[in-house]
């Protein structure tokens, strides 16, 4: 009989206390996936609704300022 197991719960990290900024270029990084550029979604990163909006503006506005590529 096969086992079942608990999955983990993802906890959203702004929820948790670490802020993401356009200017902390390694933050970012971890919302942006690494083939393509795009900005990966919530099931992926487990952030929130509220915060994973969020965090794509700060990748948008990391991307206008040159911070990070539009594409790779």
């Amino acid at each position: 009989m096969a086992e079942y197991y608990k999955k983990k719960k993802k906890i959203c990290q702004m929820c948790a206390g670490k802020p993401v900024d356009y200017k902390n270029v390694e933050i970012i990084k971890k919302y942006v996936s690494a083939d393509k550029g795009k900005i990966l979604p919530r099931r992926v990163t487990g952030a929130c609704s509220e915060h994973q909006r969020h965090i794509a503006n700060e990748i948008k506005k990391a991307r206008f300022m040159a911070l990070i590529p539009f594409v790779k």
